[in-house]
């Protein structure tokens, strides 16, 4: 179609964008434009109207707009495209701040704010199996794979180490596979209860706890026992007493321990010695060759939820059936576990914990100022053996049979002196020698006195103190025998803390006795240099020669103040008079210390003792809360098929709690069901003939045993069933009713170039199917949805598209709205997951 206009023409060619072109005369140029009409099907005639204005008419039948923009329009917004050094294998946003902690390949530890500027990048030196954000976005944890827990600092202002070490546990054998911290919901403000209003009052009496000593010679920034040492144990406690919290870790071999302030551990079981109770009342079974992959503790501290895998083995209790069921297959549980005593007691435990928690802290800022003064004292004796020992080598060299010490006193006596003696202390020692050597011995032993004075003896002090508030408690019986807290236990530990104390003051007093002997003996032997080099020793400072003599005949070979700090039992015991352990035996009597024979003992010893108590005195509670932690329910997943790689795979599986907003809980009762658990996962596609490339999710499947309603009687599940051409790499439970979907597209030849999608999928609008409560051998849940699978309609959900193939992990922040995906080409994208609805995001 043409139509011709004075130095124009217009064109409708095949479609329905006409054309307008001209040619000024000036120029002689052609110029042309392109009318582009959205909406129209095609264009049916057009004809020129006037200089202004062409008339166009069209068919106006209308396309399907919402179609065509719908695939303009991207759901969520790329933030960030960043290449990686090396692929990440975990991923956890900060629950409170823009900050994503990242594990590399080459377990190094990556914290990157949300603008991807990295703030620190920490190697812990050994492989990082898990990690876990407390819940106020101040400490990471890192589990390893030797069983260590370590807690590292994330922000601290002005602090010149980045992501400094503040703990280091030791509460597993083997790798911990999987963290969980969860704080309580409520600060301990109840009315109803009435600990709650408890006041820590050693911040009251006493001045700030001491820290930990630095070892002498280090400059600023360097470290000494601890990163950063001085305010480490005093961040993580203050920081960690604002809200009751417990730290849960699972460990490769079943075991899972919990920590109440991720420091104070009060708990450990091992899922292979659970009972798991089955349909019939009077069996039960329990797991054989098991292996934890998550382990995630409700928000109301009622329920464990841990996904494992493993074979169930059940034991009839009726003596005519002996025999033991195998299931055979080895297949993926979820256990439940009833942890209520955490709620029921949290007061109890909360002062137990934050009390003992302390205790800790001091006992090692004790430990760590014994191990540095041994280290100052024992250098300052090793300058004064290696100058006086050639003094002895000299003697024998001359052929004399005299020891060092007899020619000392023969010299103090007026007698002549010896030509080695002579040699030694002109030519070898000499003033500045000598006086070099006293500075030596003099700053070792202020350097001792400082720290007993800053750092052990206030430590010291404090824990007398707490113990002492512990005792107190433990004697109010009907709250805290509960909890396992002892009230004999906790009187001798709260005696060996005020023996320790007795020894601080000896030490003190030997200390400075031996300082004085050795200033004396330093006078001494300077003023007889200079007489023997005739120099004038009249400004020099006097000397007692009494006590050179007690110096030369009981300090000179020996090492009082060393011997104290030892805790070796091998060496003789400090001996004392009969008079002053008559005095102690007496004093006990009128209510002394019933130990009598603790002044026999070193220092060091005594700390080991006072420590020993402290373990034994907490072992208690650690013992009498794990034996309330029962499994309460189990439900059999899917199996692994022997020939598949799943067992050491990674197994996609997410965990999470929301409240449950249908029913209203009376807040004085302290342990109902307030939240629903939600428990999703990808099915292996080998698991089951019937079912392949399936998601299941599972939600309700926590219930109380003492609730009659029958809405709650079971669980229920869905199964989703993922479209051809795609295949699920990772998901994430994201907000109440929302799942984060990550898809690959699945290569129909090596050549192709392979795509991905992240979707939203609203939970709550899936046909969820009740899952009857029938715990038992042979029975795998998901098989019974096998009729019930429902197809994954993609162009319903919000889904990005993305150019690149991803990979595991897919890391969600529900309380910031974001999203980290990573591709397989080392490349790490940030998503915006909340956004507005009018709001249109560029194409990538």
């Amino acid at each position: 179609m043409l139509t011709l206009i004075s130095r124009a023409f217009v064109t409708g060619g095949n479609g329905s964008h006409p054309k307008i072109s001209s040619r000024t005369p000036e120029s002689g140029i052609l110029s042309a434009g392109v009318l582009a009409l959205k909406g129209l099907s095609f264009l049916a005639s057009l004809s020129y109207f006037n200089s202004s204005f062409v008339v166009i008419v069209v068919h106006c039948r209308t396309l399907a707009m919402e179609t065509d923009e719908a695939e303009r329009v991207l759901p969520f917004q790329l933030q960030f495209d960043k290449p990686i050094a090396s692929q990440v294998k975990i991923a956890e946003w900060n629950p409170e701040k823009d900050l994503l902690a990242m594990v590399t390949e080459d377990s190094k530890i990556l914290l990157h704010r949300f603008n991807w500027q990295r703030l620190w990048t920490i190697s812990p030196g050994r492989s990082i199996k898990s990690l876990c954000w407390r819940p106020d976005g101040k400490v990471i944890a890192v589990g390893l794979e030797d069983g260590t827990v370590l807690l590292h600092d994330v922000e601290t202002p002005a602090s010149p180490v980045n992501g400094k070490l503040l703990r280091s546990l030791k509460s597993h054998a083997v790798a911990v596979v999987s963290l969980n911290w969860v704080e309580d919901s409520q600060l301990i403000t109840d009315k109803n209860e009435i600990l709650s209003t408890y006041e820590d009052r050693t911040r009251r009496i006493f001045p700030p706890a001491p820290t930990i000593p630095r070892m002498p010679g280090l400059v600023s920034g360097d470290t000494g026992f601890i990163d950063d040492s001085e305010d480490s144990f005093t961040e993580l406690s203050n920081s960690s007493q604002q809200r009751f919290n417990i730290l849960c870790s699972g460990d490769k071999d079943g075991s899972i321990c919990f920590s109440i302030f991720g420091v104070f551990p009060i708990g450990k079981i091992n899922i292979h010695e659970l009972h798991i109770p089955l349909q019939d009342a009077s069996a039960s079974c329990h797991l054989l060759n098991a292996e934890i992959y998550k382990v995630a503790l409700s928000k109301d501290f009622c329920r464990l939820v841990v996904m494992c895998s493993g074979e169930l083995v059940g034991h009839g209790h009726d003596p005519r059936k002996r025999q033991i069921t195998v299931q055979g297959v080895h297949g993926m549980h979820s256990l439940v576990l009833d942890t209520s005593i955490f709620r029921k007691r949290k007061s109890e435990l909360h002062q137990v914990a934050q009390q003992a928690s302390n205790i800790g802290e001091l006992t090692e800022v004790i430990r760590v100022s014994l191990s540095v003064m041994s280290k100052q004292w024992s250098d300052a004796m090793h300058t004064f053996r290696e100058k006086f020992d050639s003094l002895s080598t000299l003697i024998v060299n001359h052929g004399l049979d005299s020891s060092a010490q007899e020619e000392f006193l023969s010299i103090l006596g007026g007698a002549r002196t010896s030509p080695p003696v002579h040699q030694f202390l002109v030519n070898s020692l000499g003033e500045v020698g000598a006086k070099r050597v006293s500075k030596a011995i003099s700053g070792a032993g202020s350097e001792l006195q400082l720290i007993v004075l800053d750092h052990l003896q206030p430590a010291a002090e404090i824990i007398g103190f707490r113990m002492g508030e512990l005792l107190g408690i433990s004697r109010w019986r009907a709250r805290f025998q509960g909890v396992g807290l002892d009230e004999k236990l906790m009187h001798n530990a709260t005696e060996k803390v005020g023996t320790l104390l007795v020894q601080v003051e000896r030490f003190m007093r030997v200390l400075s006795t031996v300082l004085q002997q050795f200033s004396n003996f330093f006078n001494w032997l300077i003023r007889c240099i200079k007489l023997l080099m005739s120099e004038p020793s009249d400004q020099l400072l006097p000397y007692n020669s009494e006590l050179v003599v007690i110096f030369l005949k009981f300090l000179y070979n020996q090492d009082p103040v060393n011997k104290l700090l030892e805790a070796s039992e091998n060496d003789n015991n400090i001996e004392i008079d009969s008079e002053l352990v008559e005095r102690v035996r007496e004093l006990a009597l009128f209510g002394g210390f019933a130990d009598c024979e603790f002044l026999r003992r070193t220092l060091g010893l005594e700390f080991q003792q006072m420590e020993s108590s402290f373990k034994e005195a907490f072992l208690m509670p650690f013992i009498t809360i794990s034996r309330k932690i029962l499994c309460e329910d189990i439900i059999s997943l899917f199996p692994f098929p022997s020939s598949s790689s799943c067992l050491s795979s990674h197994v996609p599986l997410s965990v999470s709690y929301y409240e449950d907003s249908s029913e209203v809980v009376p807040a004085d009762l302290s342990c109902e069901q307030k939240f629903i658990d939600y428990i999703s996962f990808r099915v292996p596609d080998d698991s089951f003939a019937e079912i392949a490339n399936c998601v299941g999710i599972v939600r309700r499947f926590i219930h109380d045993q003492s609730c009659s309603n029958e809405d709650h009687s079971s669980s229920e599940a869905v199964l989703i069933s993922i479209p051809d051409g795609c295949q699920c790499v990772d998901l994430s439970l994201y907000k109440d009713g929302q799942i984060v979907l990550l898809l690959n597209e699945t290569a129909s030849t090596p050549e192709s170039s392979v795509g991905s999608y992240m979707m939203v999928v609203q939970v709550d609008d899936l046909p969820f199917v009740s899952v009857p409560r029938s715990p038992c051998l042979d029975n795998w849940k998901i098989l019974q949805l096998k009729d019930n699978v429902v197809p994954l309609q993609m162009e319903n959900e919000k889904v990005r598209n993305i150019s690149h193939a991803v990979i595991s992990p897919l890391a969600v922040s529900a309380s910031r709205g974001v999203a980290c995906v990573f591709a397989a080409r080392k490349r790490a994208l940030v998503y915006i997951l909340e956004e507005d609805e009018d709001e249109v995001s560029d194409a990538e």
